[in-house]
């Protein structure tokens, strides 16, 4: 199961490594307009009166865009927290096991939640709900959310290979 240097698993590994770091920059670009606009707004309504209309609305989408965006980022990373108290003196091969079987689990939770919040997409696109203020439609937050999901998926389950892999005595592909 591991990967040899420039096997095609480890070609894969290194693409969907980059996707998700690419993914996350555009998720901080998001975060990063948000805050912007969030002063903006501040400093409009200390000097004029009135902020932006419909800011709360626009820092909700962004920020749940971005939060989602830097998912596949801090599981590929291993920025996940863990609990390790147990396994601290067990062996390398147990350790990546545990690994692979903990990136296995966030795998199906991923696609378990694409599945779900792709209904629940289609569910607001159907029914034509808005923003109160700015009449946004909410589907349109889900696009980039299903896509950072799928990626998600991607990214637990090449850890997963990748794991196993060094548990059974190959080398770590990606690592």
């Amino acid at each position: 199961m591991g990967a040899t240097a420039g096997s095609p698993f480890e070609r894969l590994a290194l693409a969907v490594f980059g996707l998700s770091r690419a993914w996350a920059v555009l998720g901080g670009v998001v975060l990063l307009a948000v805050m912007l606009m969030t002063v903006l707004s501040v400093v409009m309504r200390a000097v004029l009166g009135f902020p932006i209309l419909g800011d709360y609305e626009l820092v909700e989408i962004g920020t749940a865009i971005a939060a989602f965006a830097f998912l596949p980022y801090c599981h590929q990373a291993g920025g996940n927290v863990a609990v390790d108290v147990f396994t601290n003196s067990a062996p390398e091969r147990v350790k990546r096991a545990l690994s692979a079987l903990g990136s296995l689990l966030l795998a199906i939770v991923a696609c378990t939640l694409l599945w779900r919040m792709a209904l629940g997409g289609y569910d607001f696109f159907q029914y034509r709900e808005v923003t109160t203020n700015l009449g946004i439609p909410r589907w349109w937050a889900f696009p980039p959310i299903l896509i950072s999901l799928a990626l998600l998926a991607l990214v637990s389950f090449v850890a997963c290979v990748r794991d196993l892999g060094a548990a059974a005595g190959g080398s770590p592909a990606g690592s």
